[in-house]
Order: structure tokens, then sequence, then C-alpha cells
């Protein structure tokens, strides 16, 4: 589509010039040719007037005259009109070699450049980047308005702009608008529109930039500008600027408020020296010094700690900064910081004091503290010297090997490498150790990671366990003898549990017995009633006797346990306990796939019976839970629990709640006991079914 633009550049020919130009040339053609026409026939007329009398010949001399003037008229408006069309031809040339040039130029801007008609608001063209931009393609783009391209919620804006346009079309146009793509997508735009004639019509040429990215980046700018005031806050630090000419210092909103002032509403220049109140003389000289450099005009770089008071008088840790620099002017200047130190010098103080107190520690400390860098020893406290059998520093340095034996050293290796699962289990692995005469020790050995030197290196805290190792072996000789008879004892408190048992139905049943069949035999003597009263009490008496009897030898020793086995002696001996009481008994009792060693059923039996009482006549529970069970066909498992009123697991121990760990452990069992006040009692016991074949699992025994 040619572009015919409003005015006229030396390159490019004016329509209007040209129609005015040819107006003037055609003028001038129709002027000479008049002229000489009324020049020629005046002339010749007269001419031949003179020179001839006769008609005849004056007629045929006319005819001849018009015959040349014709031919010469017509060369004559050949010659006139000859240059007048090489003129239009030439400027015709000039007009469509413009017209090629803009429009070469408007398709090849790489700018985004549309046209549309100021009345209708329809597109007339689009440049190749606009298609680009949009999404759309030219076709697409010449059958729609340029309405097309604004969003919903805006439209009114942009009609009222092209009302304004429609007023003043000349108005050259510039404005801000966000406008959107195929795809839905918003981008930011610069729009500016110019007038344009096109084939006669009012029309606008709008030139779009998008500012989108520039927007973005100045947003990304905003919003750093705005978190570097968030962490200047944080940090408590400010920034100043001082003219070294005039002294005067420039401060920063943040340190009107590290200082304890109130900003002033405008950039206000003060003494340096006015608002940094110092703390003390020397910090006086200090800055009257540090201001006399930075107003000297040489470079200045300062890197101090500046004592303060703030405006409430509390005193302020400052740490100082400045350098030499210009202002955006060029003017020099003195570009500086000013943050709040004071609880990091506090911190440092406080760290300080803990690292002396630390190392007062560790030297004093009745361990061994040995630091290790690339299993070389860094450090190393007193006792560790002595313990190792070194003397003064002459530990330092030494390899890992020197200190551990070689048996274990893989395995303090492994744990140098990975000290988690050993520091996370709280449990210091015993390892062989020597000292520098070749003597071995057991030790106690922790380890972990610490930084020292600036390196992070491996801490080991070595315990001398020589002593106690001797004493833990004692001890668990001890224990194993003290199992061994306390067994003892209980397999023969069950002999003579037995014995009596049998010695009571046997003998004194019998004996009672025969007081029995004698009272009978005096019901004949002669007083009959009297003797029949009391004979009858008599025969009630033994009765009482032989039942009570009876009842003492079953709880001594249950027949249900040696006739019918573990599951029913428990089944009775719980129905006999709750026969009168109140308490609800949940019983679980379930069938075990094997019965359990003579001695394995006694301590259960018992275990069970003594914890069952317990809830009855002093924990006063409501209900009761009896649960025996088989786990994995290897052992058993017996669970007592109640509601009752439980009791503190660190107070004073019963001697029940002792012989029933006692019972457990005599017979290769587990007990754990739990516990508190109001909170109920639970009381668990694992038993293998064969003495001395409980797996090595640990269960917390608790009392």
């Amino acid at each position: 589509m040619p572009l015919h633009p409003v005015g006229d550049t030396p390159m490019t020919v004016c329509p209007t010039h040209l129609a005015t130009t040819l107006r003037r040339e055609r003028r001038r053609v129709v002027l000479v040719y008049l002229l000489l026409a009324v020049a020629w026939i005046v002339s010749s007329d007269a001419a031949v007037g003179a020179l001839l009398g006769d008609a005849r010949m004056a007629g045929w001399l006319q005819t001849v005259k018009g015959v040349f003037f014709v031919f010469a008229s017509a060369a004559m408006l050949y010659l006139l009109l000859r240059p007048l069309g090489a003129h239009v031809l030439q400027a015709n040339a000039r007009l469509a070699a413009s017209e090629l040039r803009h429009r070469q130029a408007f398709v090849g801007n790489p700018g985004p450049i549309l046209i549309y008609d100021l009345q209708s608001v329809r597109i007339l063209d689009a440049n190749p980047a606009a298609c680009t931009l949009f999404g759309w393609s030219r076709e697409e783009l010449l059958q729609e308005s340029i309405s097309l391209l604004w969003p919903a919620d805006d439209r009114t804006g942009l009609e009222s702009t092209l009302e304004q346009l429609r007023e003043h079309p000349e108005k050259t146009c510039v404005l801000r608008s966000p406008l959107k793509l195929r795809d839905g997508r918003l981008r930011q735009m610069e729009l500016r529109s110019n007038a344009i004639d096109v084939d006669g019509r009012a029309a606008r040429l709008l030139i779009v930039i998008d500012r989108t990215a520039e927007d973005e980046a100045l947003a990304r700018r905003d919003q750093a500008l705005e978190r570097l005031e968030e962490a200047h806050e944080l940090a408590r630090i400010g920034a100043w600027q001082l003219d070294p000419a005039s002294g005067l210092a420039s401060f920063s909103r943040q340190v009107y408020q590290l200082l304890g002032r109130r900003p002033p509403q405008a950039r206000t220049w003060h003494r340096f020296d006015e608002l940094l109140v110092p703390a003390d003389a020397a910090t006086t000289a200090m800055t009257e010094q540090l201001l006399a450099g930075m107003s000297s005009g040489d470079a200045v770089h300062v890197d101090v700690l500046l004592p303060l008071i703030g405006m409430d008088g509390r005193p302020l840790m400052t740490h100082l900064r400045a350098e030499s620099g210009v202002d955006e002017l060029g003017r020099p200047r003195v570009m500086g910081t000013l943050q709040d130190v004071t609880e990091r010098e506090q911190s440092r103080r406080l760290l300080r004091e803990r690292e002396e107190q630390f190392r007062e520690l560790v030297r004093v400390l009745p361990d061994g503290v040995v630091i290790l860098s690339e299993e070389h020893v860094l450090y190393a406290n007193a006792f560790a010297v002595r313990l190792f059998g070194y003397e003064g520093h002459t530990l330092l340095g030494e390899p890992l090997q020197a200190l551990v034996g070689e048996a274990g050293l893989a395995g303090v290796r492994a744990q140098l490498r990975d000290p988690a699962p050993q520091t996370s289990a709280g449990q210091i692995a015993i390892i062989g150790m020597q000292r520098a005469d070749g003597s071995r020790f057991q030790a106690g050995l922790a380890v972990g990671e610490v930084r020292y030197g600036g390196r992070d290196c491996r801490l080991m805290i070595v315990r001398d366990l020589s002593d106690a190792e001797r004493t833990r072996a004692a001890l668990e000789n001890s224990n194993r003898e003290l199992q061994a008879m306390a067994g003892r004892l209980f397999s023969l408190q069950e002999d003579e549990r037995r014995a009596i048992s049998r010695d009571l139905h046997d003998d004194i049943g019998q004996a009672i017995t025969a007081i029995k069949l004698s009272a009978w035999a005096a019901l004949d003597e002669e007083d009959g009633a009297r003797r029949r009263e009391d004979l009858q009490q008599i025969v009630q008496l033994a009765d009482g006797t032989v039942a009570k009897l009876r009842d003492l030898s079953t709880l001594l020793r249950p027949p249900q346990l040696d006739a019918l086995g573990l599951e029913a002696a428990l089944r009775w001996q719980a129905g006999v306990l709750f026969r009168s009481s109140q308490a609800e008994l949940l019983s679980r009792i379930d069938t075990l796939p094997q019965r359990p060693d003579n001695a394995i059923e006694q301590a259960c039996f018992r275990i069970a019976q003594e914890s069952l009482t317990n809830a009855l006549r002093h924990a006063k529970a409501s209900q009761v839970l009896l649960h025996l069970r088989d786990i994995d066909q290897d052992r058993l498992h017996l669970q007592v629990r109640d509601d009752g009123e439980g009791f503190d697991p660190h107070g004073p121990r019963g001697l029940g709640l002792i012989v029933m760990r006692e019972r457990a452990q005599s017979v290769g069992g587990q007990l754990r006991i739990e516990s508190a006040p109001g909170e109920g009692t639970l009381i668990e016991l694992h038993l293998p079914y064969r003495v001395g074949t409980m797996p090595d699992e640990p269960l917390e025994s608790r009392l």
C-alpha cells in the first residue's frame, strides 16, 4: 500500500507541489499560444491585404496561411509541452522511488508499526515486526480493528483517546498502555502515534515499543532496593557521605534510627561529629582525627570500631567504614557505612569467656580430650598426656596408630569417619588403647566432630576403664553367683512347700478325720441332746480345719500346675482371687505350643500370682488384664495391666517386686515394670521355654 507522509522532504516529491507546477506550466503554454495566434492573425492579414488587392488570390493565400499556422502551432505546442512532460515523468519517477523507500523502511523496521484508519479504527497495514510481536499474520490483522490489541477492561480509555485524536487529527500522541497478544498475555507498551494520509483518508501511524522487560527490570530493581533497605534495617546498618570541602555529612534514615534519633523529612547535612556522639574522650580524639583525614582530600580508607552514645543514653558499639568516591555529579565525596555491632561485640565477648571456661574445663577434666586432624594429634589436654604416658607437648603430632592398639584401630577409624550412629546411641565404645611405653589399657571412647584452628577435626574423649572393667567383671561374677544362689533358694523353697503340702494333706488331714470319727462315736453317750450338740460342733470344726488345710496346700503348691500345666493353673488362680472381688478380670490365656520347664512354670505362676494380688490389695484397680501368649514359639510372654492408683517408680520398692525380678532373672527371663501415680501399672514378663535358652534381646527393667 503506498504511503503518503505529511510534509515534504529533500528525498521525496509532494503531490500538491506537482499539481501546482502542472497548473502553472499549463497556463504558460496557453498564454503563449494565444499571444502567438493573435500576433500571427493580425500580422498575416495586414500583410496579405497590403500585398494583394485580388480577393481570389487573397483567399488562396489565407488558406495557405491557415495550413501553415496549424502545422506551426502544432510544432510550437510540441516544443512547449516537451519539457513539461519530461518534468512530469521525472517527478513521477522520484515519487515512485520515494514511496518504495518508505515502504522498505516500513517493512524492514525492527520496531512494530501499525497504520489504522482514524474514523473506523480498522487496521490498514502492519509491518512484519508487529505481526511477530502480536502473533497474528498481516492478513488477519487487516481484517480487524485496532481495539483487538486492547484488553477488554481498558477499551474505554482507547475510545477516549480516539475521540481526542479525531478532534485534533494533527496531534502527536504518546502514551503507555498494556496491549494483548494473540495468546492472551499482556505486555506493557509505549505507543507513539502520528497523523498520516492514506489514499486521501485520515489515518494514524502507530509505533509500538515493548517496555515490559524494562518495567520488569525496574520492578526488580525496586524490589532489590526494598530488600536492601530491609537488610540494612535487620543488620542495623546505614549509609552516609561526607563533603571533604565543607566537612558536612549526609546520613541515611537507618543511621538516624540506630542512633535513636528521628530522621528529618528532607535531606539534611550535619557536622560529622554533631550526629555521632563519642562515648569517651579517646573516641572523641579518634573521631576528630578521622574527620581531619577525611577532609584532607587524600585517599580515604577507614575501618574502625567506634564506641558511641545513643540519643537515649545507652552505649553503642558501631563499625565505621569509609572509602573515597564521587557523587552522581562527579563531585568528590567520602562514602561510608555505620553499623550497630553492639550485640555482635557482646556475643564475641561472651564467646571469648565461654572459650576460656571451656579451655579451663577441658584442662581439669578427668578424661582425656584429643583433637585429631588427618589422624594426627592436633590438641591434647593434660589428662590425655598423662593417660598415654607422654610428657609436655610430645603427644602433639603423634599418629592415631600410636594411641590405639592394632585390634581396635579399624573400629576407631570407622567411628572417626562416621561418628553419628555412636553419638546418637549415647553409648561409649570400649577400645583397647596403648601408652607410649607400649602397655595397653581398656578405655571408653566417644567421638565427635569439632572445628579447631579453622579446620574440620575429630574429637576423641578417652576414659580410662581399667579399674572400672575389673570392677565390672567382679560385679558380673557376683551377679552370676547371686542368681545361682537365688535360683537354688527358690528351688529349695518350692521343694519345701511341696513337702509341707504333702504333710498337711496326708498327716494332719488323716488326724482330723480320726477326730471326726471319734466324735461320732461319742454320740452314744447318755445325755443325747447335749452330746449331739457338742459333737456337731466338733464335726463342724473338723470339717473347717480340713478345708483350710486343703486350701493352704493348694496355695502352697496348686495341683493344677503339675497336673494340667501353666495355663490351667493361671485360670484357677485368677478365678480364686477375683471370686469375691468387685474388680473386673479380663483374662486372655492362649494355649502354648509346648509345655515349659518346671522352673519356668513356677516362675511365671508366682509372678502372675504376685501381680494379681498386688493389683487387688494395693492398686485398688477396677479392671485388670491378664494375658499369656506365645512369641515366635521360642518364648512366652505374660502381661498384667491394671488401671489402679499406680506408684512412684523412683520411690521405695516393695519386697514383692524385688522377688518378682529375681525370679525372672533366675530362669533367664526379663521383667519390665512401668507405673506412675494415678496411671496404673504394667508388668511384662518374657521367659524362655527352656532354662538358659532366652535369646539376647534387651528389655528395660523399671521399678
